[in-house]
């Protein structure tokens, strides 16, 4: 996954703009994807019009969705004959088209058809980006209008667990929605750049800052210091983007990912089982369940708004969690997930002591 990206970033970087960001008539520093946008089009992935617009709020087709898509890939252009009928060679997406069938990227709607000019729509789009960014690792779907049987099931659950996307605030995905150019900009960068995963997230997330690095004490004095940061594929298994433990002065390092939707935020670990951390809404009194069978523990949500010091800083807005099996605690906050737990006797396991 690492050499492959920096390969793709390398293409970005060398490609030349149609004409420079700040010159979109039609785009404005208050736009919702503006970071987006023109995060892409310095890289030469978004190409704007002859007028000099980039139409953030129009409606982007198959072909213009498979165009950045050979844009940010290095696709040979040329036009050339495609698998589809309705993509003649003198389609100016056409050597596009043909490349992102041939690796797999995109496929016809039936018929020998590409319908290059309909709008995408959000679940397709959920396809081309598991496609294309070889994503694994998935989510429990909690989106109302997303059947588990649906085509676009298992691609929306991976986009969602690597914070490509969070959906819709009434938790909703709105799978058949179509597509705005804007949005598929934000899409696409928030697979390739951390800092725009950030922005996908629910409202009072308890995710960690993707930018930030976060630096934990530990009881027996040793430190873990968590990171966001690009893991190579080891043999057949993908990995990518994802958090990395270095604990200091061990052989104990390991990799997880912060799992969270509308129902629970949990740590999933690469190809294992994952810890459930927290249940939504929160409410005192409300218990849950964590870990496989003899390792299965209870937990209760026993207090909110809780005062909690740490080397770091002090926080007031901590939820604590406790266990119904041995009485120890830990304090989830927004924004850092967990900042300190304690064993049932109140001796410090784990505390966060900085974020830079």
């Amino acid at each position: 996954m690492t050499k492959k990206w920096t390969s793709v970033l390398i293409v970005l970087l060398s490609l030349l703009l149609a004409f420079p960001a700040a010159a979109a008539s039609d785009l404005s520093e208050d736009h919702q994807f503006y970071e987006e946008i023109t995060y892409l089009m310095d890289r030469g992935v978004i190409e704007g019009y002859p007028d000099e617009t980039v139409r953030p709020d129009a409606e982007v087709t198959r072909a213009e969705a498979v165009v950045m898509i050979g844009q940010l890939m290095d696709f040979d252009e040329t036009r050339r004959a495609t698998e589809f009928s309705d993509v003649p060679v003198s389609h100016y997406a056409s050597g596009y088209i043909a490349e992102a069938a041939e690796a797999g990227y995109v496929l016809g709607v039936g018929n020998d058809l590409f319908n290059p000019e309909a709008p995408i729509i959000r679940g397709d789009m959920a396809l081309i980006m598991e496609r294309v960014f070889d994503l694994a690792h998935t989510i429990d779907v909690s989106f109302t209008d997303v059947p588990q049987d649906a085509y676009y099931a298992e691609a929306i659950s991976k986009i969602l667990a690597i914070n490509i996307t969070n959906g819709y605030p009434n938790n909703t995905f709105q799978p058949q929605e179509e597509v705005t150019r804007g949005q598929f900009a934000a899409f696409l960068a928030r697979a390739l750049e951390p800092e725009f995963k950030n922005d996908a997230v629910i409202e009072g997330s308890h995710q960690k800052d993707k930018t930030k690095v976060y630096t934990y004490e530990m009881a027996d004095g040793t430190t873990a210091i968590h990171r966001f940061e690009d893991v190579p594929d080891r043999g057949d298994l993908t990995y990518g983007y994802m958090w990395t433990v270095e604990m200091d002065g061990t052989d104990n390092d390991y990799e997880y990912l912060e799992l969270e939707n509308y129902d629970f935020f949990a740590i999933g670990y690469p190809y294992s089982e994952r810890d459930l951390s927290l249940v939504y809404p929160v409410e005192v009194g409300k218990t849950f369940t964590t870990g496989l069978g003899d390792q299965a523990i209870t937990l209760e949500i026993t207090d909110v708004n809780v005062t909690v010091e740490t080397a770091y800083q002090t926080f007031t807005n901590a939820t604590e969690v406790t266990s119904q099996d041995d009485g120890s605690k830990y304090y989830m906050v927004e924004g850092f997930a967990s900042v300190k737990s304690v064993d049932a006797d109140g001796e410090v396991q784990s505390e966060l002591v900085s974020v830079e």
